[in-house]
């Protein structure tokens, strides 16, 4: 209980404006950011999850895995088939230009036939 004899009014508070250190930082309910100082393991204050130590198991890990998946689009699968497309429509671009060379060497070619197109 506090009482007038254990808190003296207007003496600075330990975490007070002019502390140096890590503030939390966390959005809090009234929308401004939490001052409370945080942990220095992950940035947050305990109560907005410093305390917390994550997933550790295989079925813990697999549901935080899911819930922040929001959609396919950058899963490793998807992202190692975009690659894929990536090098062989490079492979192919690369191929084209030497079948250019070639032709504008053979003389088959005009060396401006791009200039004949409408841009």
């Amino acid at each position: 209980m506090l009482t007038k004899d254990n808190v003296a009014i207007g003496i600075e508070w330990r975490f007070g404006p002019d502390w140096p250190g890590q503030r939390c930082g966390a959005k809090t309910r009234r929308g401004t950011a939490c001052q409370r100082p945080a942990n220095k393991k992950n940035g947050r204050c305990r109560l907005h999850g410093g305390a917390s130590t994550g997933a550790r198991t295989e079925e813990g890990l697999a549901r935080i895995s899911a819930a922040n998946l929001r959609h396919g689009k950058f899963t490793k699968d998807k992202l190692e088939k975009r690659r894929g497309n990536a090098a062989k429509g490079q492979e192919i671009l690369a191929e084209l230009r030497q079948m250019e060379r070639e032709l504008i060497a053979g003389g088959l070619l005009d060396k401006h036939w791009r200039d004949s197109f409408p841009s």
